[in-house]
Protein backbone atom coordinates (compact mmCIF):
# COMPACT_ATOMS: atom_id res chain seq x y z
CA UNK A 1 0.00 0.00 0.00
CA UNK A 2 1.22 3.39 -0.80
CA UNK A 3 0.59 6.86 1.07
CA UNK A 4 -2.64 8.57 -0.41
CA UNK A 5 -0.93 11.61 0.03
CA UNK A 6 1.92 10.68 -2.44
CA UNK A 7 -0.31 8.97 -4.86
CA UNK A 8 -2.11 12.55 -5.09
CA UNK A 9 0.91 14.22 -5.46
CA UNK A 10 2.57 11.90 -8.43
CA UNK A 11 -0.70 10.02 -10.49
CA UNK A 12 1.26 10.01 -13.73
CA UNK A 13 3.83 7.97 -11.67
CA UNK A 14 1.33 5.24 -10.13
CA UNK A 15 -0.29 5.06 -13.84
CA UNK A 16 2.84 4.61 -15.02
CA UNK A 17 3.49 1.89 -12.82
CA UNK A 18 0.65 -0.17 -13.64
CA UNK A 19 1.47 0.15 -17.35
CA UNK A 20 5.17 -1.40 -16.20
CA UNK A 21 3.75 -4.23 -14.11
CA UNK A 22 0.52 -5.03 -16.48
CA UNK A 23 -1.67 -4.00 -14.38
CA UNK A 24 -5.60 -2.70 -14.83
CA UNK A 25 -5.56 0.28 -12.28
CA UNK A 26 -7.80 3.34 -12.78
CA UNK A 27 -5.96 6.15 -10.57
CA UNK A 28 -8.49 8.93 -11.56
CA UNK A 29 -11.32 6.86 -9.73
CA UNK A 30 -9.38 6.41 -6.82
CA UNK A 31 -8.91 10.02 -6.24
CA UNK A 32 -12.38 10.82 -7.19
CA UNK A 33 -13.53 8.32 -4.25
CA UNK A 34 -10.67 10.02 -2.22
CA UNK A 35 -12.25 12.97 -2.79
CA UNK A 36 -15.65 11.91 -1.52
CA UNK A 37 -14.07 10.76 1.45
CA UNK A 38 -12.71 13.69 2.44
CA UNK A 39 -15.50 15.86 1.71
CA UNK A 40 -17.83 13.64 3.72
CA UNK A 41 -14.91 13.56 6.61
CA UNK A 42 -14.90 17.45 6.62
CA UNK A 43 -18.71 17.47 6.94
CA UNK A 44 -19.14 14.84 9.68
CA UNK A 45 -16.01 16.49 11.53
CA UNK A 46 -18.32 19.97 11.42
CA UNK A 47 -21.35 18.60 12.18
CA UNK A 48 -20.19 16.96 15.04
CA UNK A 49 -18.62 20.43 16.30
CA UNK A 50 -22.25 21.84 15.78
CA UNK A 51 -23.79 19.08 17.47
CA UNK A 52 -21.36 19.57 20.51
CA UNK A 53 -21.87 23.13 20.89
CA UNK A 54 -26.14 22.37 20.87
CA UNK A 55 -24.97 20.10 23.86
CA UNK A 56 -23.56 23.11 25.21
CA UNK A 57 -26.66 25.07 25.05
CA UNK A 58 -29.32 23.22 25.56
CA UNK A 59 -28.73 22.26 29.54
CA UNK A 60 -28.53 26.07 29.94
CA UNK A 61 -31.85 27.03 28.44
CA UNK A 62 -35.26 27.48 29.85
CA UNK A 63 -38.14 25.30 29.19
CA UNK A 64 -40.14 27.07 26.32
CA UNK A 65 -40.14 27.15 22.59
CA UNK A 66 -36.59 28.54 22.18
CA UNK A 67 -35.45 25.07 23.93
CA UNK A 68 -37.83 23.01 21.84
CA UNK A 69 -36.67 24.52 18.66
CA UNK A 70 -33.44 24.11 19.55
CA UNK A 71 -34.06 20.39 20.23
CA UNK A 72 -35.71 19.87 16.96
CA UNK A 73 -32.71 21.32 15.19
CA UNK A 74 -30.22 19.39 16.86
CA UNK A 75 -32.48 16.28 15.78
CA UNK A 76 -32.14 17.21 12.35
CA UNK A 77 -28.61 17.87 12.49
CA UNK A 78 -27.82 14.45 14.09
CA UNK A 79 -30.28 13.00 11.32
CA UNK A 80 -28.17 14.15 8.38
CA UNK A 81 -24.60 12.73 10.12
CA UNK A 82 -26.22 10.02 10.43
CA UNK A 83 -26.82 9.50 7.11
CA UNK A 84 -23.23 11.05 6.17
CA UNK A 85 -21.88 8.34 8.32
CA UNK A 86 -23.78 5.69 6.77
CA UNK A 87 -22.48 7.49 3.33
CA UNK A 88 -18.59 7.57 4.43
CA UNK A 89 -19.05 3.69 5.58
CA UNK A 90 -19.55 2.52 2.02
CA UNK A 91 -17.35 4.87 0.36
CA UNK A 92 -14.30 3.86 2.66
CA UNK A 93 -15.17 0.19 1.85
CA UNK A 94 -15.03 1.02 -2.01
CA UNK A 95 -11.68 3.53 -1.23
CA UNK A 96 -9.82 1.03 0.96
CA UNK A 97 -10.19 -1.87 -1.89
CA UNK A 98 -8.88 0.34 -4.39
CA UNK A 99 -6.11 1.47 -2.10
CA UNK A 100 -5.23 -2.45 -2.08
CA UNK A 101 -5.04 -2.35 -5.92
CA UNK A 102 -2.17 0.47 -5.85
CA UNK A 103 0.70 -0.77 -7.73
CA UNK A 104 3.84 -0.44 -6.50
CA UNK A 105 6.62 1.20 -8.41
CA UNK A 106 9.52 -0.67 -9.92
CA UNK A 107 13.21 0.18 -9.56
CA UNK A 108 14.17 2.33 -12.98
CA UNK A 109 16.68 -0.46 -13.50
CA UNK A 110 13.62 -3.37 -14.00
CA UNK A 111 14.28 -4.07 -17.68
CA UNK A 112 10.71 -3.71 -19.34
CA UNK A 113 8.82 -7.12 -20.86
CA UNK A 114 5.72 -8.78 -20.65
CA UNK A 115 6.35 -12.08 -19.03
CA UNK A 116 8.94 -14.36 -17.48
CA UNK A 117 10.16 -14.90 -21.07
CA UNK A 118 11.76 -11.75 -21.02
CA UNK A 119 13.58 -11.82 -18.00
CA UNK A 120 17.46 -10.82 -18.27
CA UNK A 121 20.49 -13.26 -17.49
CA UNK A 122 22.63 -11.25 -14.68
CA UNK A 123 25.18 -14.32 -14.21
CA UNK A 124 25.82 -17.46 -14.67
CA UNK A 125 27.77 -20.30 -11.88
CA UNK A 126 29.27 -23.45 -12.59
CA UNK A 127 29.61 -25.54 -14.87
CA UNK A 128 26.37 -27.68 -16.45
CA UNK A 129 27.23 -31.70 -16.08
CA UNK A 130 28.46 -33.53 -19.45
CA UNK A 131 27.51 -36.72 -19.61
CA UNK A 132 28.61 -40.21 -21.32
CA UNK A 133 24.91 -41.13 -20.93
CA UNK A 134 21.45 -40.26 -21.85
CA UNK A 135 20.81 -38.73 -18.05
CA UNK A 136 17.41 -39.37 -16.55
CA UNK A 137 14.48 -37.86 -15.21
CA UNK A 138 14.35 -36.81 -11.58
CA UNK A 139 11.01 -38.84 -11.59
CA UNK A 140 13.05 -42.00 -13.44
CA UNK A 141 15.68 -41.91 -10.91
CA UNK A 142 13.37 -41.34 -7.94
CA UNK A 143 11.55 -44.74 -8.89
CA UNK A 144 14.00 -46.86 -9.65
CA UNK A 145 15.90 -45.71 -6.17
CA UNK A 146 13.09 -46.11 -4.49
CA UNK A 147 12.64 -42.26 -3.53
CA UNK A 148 9.36 -41.31 -4.41
CA UNK A 149 5.48 -42.68 -5.40
CA UNK A 150 4.17 -40.40 -7.89
CA UNK A 151 1.18 -42.98 -8.99
CA UNK A 152 0.57 -43.64 -5.37
CA UNK A 153 0.92 -39.88 -4.68
CA UNK A 154 -1.94 -38.93 -7.34
CA UNK A 155 -4.42 -41.98 -5.82
CA UNK A 156 -3.92 -40.32 -2.51
CA UNK A 157 -3.48 -36.54 -3.30
CA UNK A 158 -4.99 -36.02 -6.51
CA UNK A 159 -3.29 -33.98 -9.45
CA UNK A 160 0.33 -33.56 -8.41
CA UNK A 161 0.45 -35.41 -5.17
CA UNK A 162 3.24 -37.42 -4.24
CA UNK A 163 4.92 -39.42 -1.61
CA UNK A 164 8.95 -38.85 -0.47
CA UNK A 165 10.41 -42.45 0.59
CA UNK A 166 13.48 -43.88 2.06
CA UNK A 167 16.95 -41.44 1.37
CA UNK A 168 14.11 -39.14 -0.45
CA UNK A 169 12.77 -38.07 2.88
CA UNK A 170 15.96 -38.08 4.46
CA UNK A 171 17.56 -35.79 1.82
CA UNK A 172 14.75 -33.02 2.29
CA UNK A 173 15.74 -33.51 6.20
CA UNK A 174 19.19 -32.97 4.48
CA UNK A 175 18.50 -29.86 2.93
CA UNK A 176 16.22 -28.20 5.17
CA UNK A 177 18.95 -28.58 8.45
CA UNK A 178 21.78 -27.52 6.29
CA UNK A 179 19.99 -23.93 5.25
CA UNK A 180 18.83 -23.71 8.89
CA UNK A 181 22.65 -24.26 10.20
CA UNK A 182 23.48 -22.18 6.86
CA UNK A 183 21.95 -19.34 7.86
CA UNK A 184 21.63 -19.23 11.61
CA UNK A 185 25.23 -18.73 11.34
CA UNK A 186 24.63 -15.80 9.18
CA UNK A 187 23.00 -14.49 12.15
CA UNK A 188 19.39 -14.96 11.46
CA UNK A 189 16.66 -16.07 13.91
CA UNK A 190 14.87 -19.58 13.64
CA UNK A 191 10.79 -19.43 13.07
CA UNK A 192 8.38 -22.45 12.67
CA UNK A 193 5.44 -20.66 11.60
CA UNK A 194 1.93 -21.55 10.45
CA UNK A 195 0.49 -21.43 6.88
CA UNK A 196 -3.04 -21.41 8.15
CA UNK A 197 -3.75 -17.55 7.85
CA UNK A 198 -6.51 -15.25 8.38
CA UNK A 199 -7.08 -13.05 5.03
CA UNK A 200 -5.57 -10.23 6.73
CA UNK A 201 -2.08 -11.41 6.62
CA UNK A 202 -2.75 -12.05 3.31
CA UNK A 203 -3.95 -8.44 2.83
CA UNK A 204 -1.22 -7.40 5.14
CA UNK A 205 2.23 -9.09 2.76
CA UNK A 206 0.04 -8.29 -0.54
CA UNK A 207 -0.44 -11.29 -1.59
CA UNK A 208 -4.08 -10.67 -1.66
CA UNK A 209 -6.30 -8.75 -3.97
CA UNK A 210 -3.80 -10.15 -6.97
CA UNK A 211 -3.00 -13.60 -5.64
CA UNK A 212 -6.60 -15.49 -4.84
CA UNK A 213 -6.53 -17.56 -7.64
CA UNK A 214 -3.45 -19.21 -6.83
CA UNK A 215 -4.84 -19.82 -3.27
CA UNK A 216 -6.39 -22.21 -0.91
CA UNK A 217 -9.27 -21.24 0.98
CA UNK A 218 -11.42 -22.83 4.19
CA UNK A 219 -14.68 -23.42 5.13
CA UNK A 220 -13.87 -21.23 7.66
CA UNK A 221 -12.71 -18.21 5.46
CA UNK A 222 -9.14 -18.79 5.95
CA UNK A 223 -6.28 -19.49 3.24
CA UNK A 224 -3.76 -21.81 3.40
CA UNK A 225 -0.09 -19.37 2.33
CA UNK A 226 1.98 -20.26 -0.35
CA UNK A 227 5.32 -18.90 1.59
CA UNK A 228 6.45 -18.80 5.23
CA UNK A 229 6.90 -14.61 4.82
CA UNK A 230 3.36 -14.24 4.81
CA UNK A 231 2.92 -15.11 8.81
CA UNK A 232 6.40 -14.16 9.38
CA UNK A 233 5.45 -10.56 8.09
CA UNK A 234 2.22 -10.65 10.42
CA UNK A 235 4.00 -11.67 12.84
CA UNK A 236 5.52 -8.28 13.46
CA UNK A 237 2.26 -6.08 12.59
CA UNK A 238 1.53 -3.05 14.99
CA UNK A 239 4.49 -3.19 16.33
CA UNK A 240 6.93 -0.31 16.61
CA UNK A 241 10.76 -1.43 17.33
CA UNK A 242 13.88 0.98 17.71
CA UNK A 243 15.86 1.43 15.35
CA UNK A 244 18.60 -0.58 17.13
CA UNK A 245 16.74 -3.28 16.83
CA UNK A 246 16.98 -3.36 12.83
CA UNK A 247 17.94 -5.18 10.78
CA UNK A 248 15.40 -7.77 11.68
CA UNK A 249 16.60 -11.01 10.38
CA UNK A 250 14.33 -14.10 10.51
CA UNK A 251 14.67 -17.92 8.53
CA UNK A 252 11.13 -18.92 8.82
CA UNK A 253 9.64 -22.19 7.80
CA UNK A 254 6.43 -23.44 6.95
CA UNK A 255 4.89 -25.91 4.91
CA UNK A 256 3.17 -23.94 2.02
CA UNK A 257 0.53 -24.79 -0.81
CA UNK A 258 -0.31 -23.25 -4.14
CA UNK A 259 -2.93 -23.89 -6.46
CA UNK A 260 -0.59 -23.17 -9.44
CA UNK A 261 -3.95 -21.55 -11.10
CA UNK A 262 -2.47 -20.41 -14.48
CA UNK A 263 0.54 -23.43 -14.62
CA UNK A 264 -2.43 -25.50 -16.83
CA UNK A 265 -0.11 -28.23 -18.82
CA UNK A 266 3.20 -26.61 -17.21
CA UNK A 267 4.77 -29.64 -15.30
CA UNK A 268 2.53 -31.59 -14.65
CA UNK A 269 4.44 -34.75 -13.50
CA UNK A 270 7.08 -34.82 -10.74
CA UNK A 271 8.45 -32.84 -8.05
CA UNK A 272 8.76 -29.22 -10.05
CA UNK A 273 5.24 -27.70 -9.37
CA UNK A 274 3.48 -29.66 -6.91
CA UNK A 275 0.63 -28.12 -4.35
CA UNK A 276 2.13 -29.14 -1.22
CA UNK A 277 5.54 -28.45 -0.65
CA UNK A 278 7.94 -26.49 2.01
CA UNK A 279 9.74 -23.51 2.25
CA UNK A 280 12.57 -22.19 4.30
CA UNK A 281 12.54 -17.98 3.83
CA UNK A 282 14.61 -15.32 4.50
CA UNK A 283 12.51 -12.30 5.69
CA UNK A 284 14.53 -8.91 6.67
CA UNK A 285 13.28 -5.53 8.37
CA UNK A 286 14.85 -2.63 7.57
CA UNK A 287 15.17 1.16 7.84
CA UNK A 288 13.45 3.00 5.52
CA UNK A 289 15.75 4.01 3.00
CA UNK A 290 16.28 3.15 -0.45
CA UNK A 291 19.95 2.38 -0.32
CA UNK A 292 19.65 0.15 2.55
CA UNK A 293 17.02 -1.84 0.97
CA UNK A 294 19.07 -2.19 -2.04
CA UNK A 295 22.41 -3.20 -0.14
CA UNK A 296 19.90 -5.77 2.43
CA UNK A 297 18.06 -7.32 -1.87
CA UNK A 298 22.39 -7.79 -2.93
CA UNK A 299 22.69 -9.45 0.19
CA UNK A 300 19.91 -11.80 0.51
CA UNK A 301 20.45 -12.71 -3.02
CA UNK A 302 24.35 -13.48 -2.18
CA UNK A 303 23.15 -15.89 0.64
CA UNK A 304 20.82 -17.70 -1.47
CA UNK A 305 24.05 -17.74 -4.10
CA UNK A 306 26.52 -19.20 -1.28
CA UNK A 307 23.69 -21.87 -0.41
CA UNK A 308 23.36 -23.08 -3.95
CA UNK A 309 26.86 -23.31 -4.38
CA UNK A 310 27.58 -25.08 -1.52
CA UNK A 311 25.20 -27.49 -3.06
CA UNK A 312 27.24 -27.97 -6.31
CA UNK A 313 24.20 -26.90 -8.81
CA UNK A 314 25.19 -24.89 -11.52
CA UNK A 315 22.57 -22.01 -11.82
CA UNK A 316 21.98 -18.34 -13.44
CA UNK A 317 20.62 -15.27 -11.71
CA UNK A 318 17.91 -13.54 -13.61
CA UNK A 319 16.25 -10.00 -12.81
CA UNK A 320 12.22 -9.73 -13.50
CA UNK A 321 11.20 -7.69 -16.04
CA UNK A 322 8.42 -5.55 -15.17
CA UNK A 323 5.74 -7.64 -16.36
CA UNK A 324 6.67 -10.56 -13.97
CA UNK A 325 6.76 -8.41 -10.75
CA UNK A 326 3.86 -8.39 -8.54
CA UNK A 327 1.98 -5.49 -6.94
CA UNK A 328 4.03 -5.02 -4.09
CA UNK A 329 7.49 -5.64 -5.23
CA UNK A 330 10.05 -2.66 -6.26
CA UNK A 331 12.39 -5.33 -7.53
CA UNK A 332 12.72 -9.19 -8.09
CA UNK A 333 16.13 -11.65 -8.98
CA UNK A 334 15.47 -15.61 -9.82
CA UNK A 335 17.65 -18.21 -9.16
CA UNK A 336 17.58 -20.63 -11.70
CA UNK A 337 19.26 -24.41 -11.25
CA UNK A 338 20.18 -26.35 -14.67
CA UNK A 339 17.47 -29.63 -15.25
CA UNK A 340 20.09 -32.04 -17.13
CA UNK A 341 16.34 -33.83 -18.48
CA UNK A 342 15.13 -30.49 -19.93
CA UNK A 343 18.29 -28.97 -20.82
CA UNK A 344 17.06 -25.71 -19.49
CA UNK A 345 17.04 -23.78 -16.06
CA UNK A 346 14.41 -23.77 -13.62
CA UNK A 347 13.61 -21.61 -11.02
CA UNK A 348 14.36 -22.26 -7.29
CA UNK A 349 14.36 -18.99 -5.19
CA UNK A 350 13.20 -15.37 -5.81
CA UNK A 351 14.53 -12.90 -3.89
CA UNK A 352 12.33 -9.32 -3.40
CA UNK A 353 11.75 -5.73 -1.88
CA UNK A 354 9.14 -3.89 -1.31
CA UNK A 355 9.82 -0.36 0.28
CA UNK A 356 7.10 0.01 3.01
CA UNK A 357 4.61 -1.44 0.52
CA UNK A 358 4.24 -3.76 3.25
CA UNK A 359 4.63 -2.46 6.46
CA UNK A 360 2.57 0.56 6.04
CA UNK A 361 -0.24 -2.46 5.39
CA UNK A 362 1.05 -4.36 8.50
CA UNK A 363 1.62 -1.08 10.33
CA UNK A 364 5.23 -2.29 10.89
CA UNK A 365 7.15 0.99 12.51
CA UNK A 366 10.40 2.19 14.17
CA UNK A 367 11.39 4.82 15.93
CA UNK A 368 14.19 6.97 14.23
CA UNK A 369 18.02 8.49 15.43
CA UNK A 370 15.44 11.50 15.70
CA UNK A 371 12.44 9.87 17.29
CA UNK A 372 10.40 10.27 14.51
CA UNK A 373 7.98 6.86 13.85
CA UNK A 374 8.68 5.39 10.15
CA UNK A 375 7.09 2.38 8.53
CA UNK A 376 9.96 0.00 8.14
CA UNK A 377 11.04 -1.50 4.71
CA UNK A 378 10.69 -4.88 4.25
CA UNK A 379 12.63 -7.88 1.88
CA UNK A 380 12.73 -11.71 1.71
CA UNK A 381 14.30 -14.53 -0.23
CA UNK A 382 13.95 -18.31 -0.70
CA UNK A 383 16.91 -19.68 1.29
CA UNK A 384 15.41 -23.14 0.07
CA UNK A 385 11.95 -24.71 -1.11
CA UNK A 386 11.82 -28.40 -1.20
CA UNK A 387 10.99 -30.80 -2.71
CA UNK A 388 11.40 -28.84 -6.09
CA UNK A 389 15.16 -28.58 -5.54
CA UNK A 390 15.27 -31.94 -5.22
CA UNK A 391 14.92 -32.26 -9.10
CA UNK A 392 18.28 -30.22 -9.59
CA UNK A 393 20.02 -31.78 -7.05
CA UNK A 394 19.28 -35.73 -8.30
CA UNK A 395 19.54 -34.79 -11.60
CA UNK A 396 22.88 -33.14 -12.20
CA UNK A 397 24.45 -35.89 -9.62
CA UNK A 398 23.51 -38.67 -11.27
CA UNK A 399 25.70 -41.68 -12.47
CA UNK A 400 25.59 -44.10 -15.14
CA UNK A 401 24.66 -47.18 -12.95
CA UNK A 402 21.35 -45.04 -11.71
CA UNK A 403 22.88 -43.80 -8.49
CA UNK A 404 22.99 -40.71 -7.51
CA UNK A 405 25.78 -38.84 -5.91
CA UNK A 406 25.43 -37.27 -2.47
CA UNK A 407 26.93 -32.96 -2.31
CA UNK A 408 29.86 -33.02 0.52
CA UNK A 409 27.65 -30.65 1.99
CA UNK A 410 24.77 -33.27 3.12
CA UNK A 411 26.81 -35.79 3.41
CA UNK A 412 27.39 -35.31 7.59
CA UNK A 413 23.38 -34.98 7.92
CA UNK A 414 22.73 -37.81 4.93
CA UNK A 415 25.10 -40.10 6.23
CA UNK A 416 26.46 -41.39 3.15
CA UNK A 417 27.59 -40.10 -0.03
CA UNK A 418 25.71 -42.19 -2.35
CA UNK A 419 22.07 -43.29 -3.04
CA UNK A 420 22.08 -46.73 -4.36
CA UNK A 421 19.19 -48.70 -5.73
CA UNK A 422 17.90 -51.02 -2.94
CA UNK A 423 16.77 -53.96 -5.64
Amino acid sequence: MLDIKFIRENKEIINLAAKKKRLKFDVGALLKSDDERRELMTSIEKKRAEQNEFGSQIPKMPPGDGKTALLSQMKMLKDSMQAEEDKLTDVMKHWRKLMLEVPNIPDMSVPEGESDAENKEVHAWGKKPIFDFEPKSHIELMENLDLADFTRGAEVSGFRGYFLKNEGVLLEFALWNFALDFFRQKGFMPMRVPSLVRQETLLGSGYLPQGEDDLYKTQDNEYLAGTAEVATMSYFADAVLSKNELPKKVIAFSDSFRREAGSYGKDTKGLIRVHEFYKLEQVVLCEASHETSVKFHEELLANAEALIQALELPYRVVVNCSGDLGLGQVKKYDIEAWVPSQKKYVETHSCSYFHDFQTRRLNIKYKDDDGKTRFAHSLNNTAIATPRILVQLIENNQLSDGSVKVPKVLIPYLGTDKIVSKR
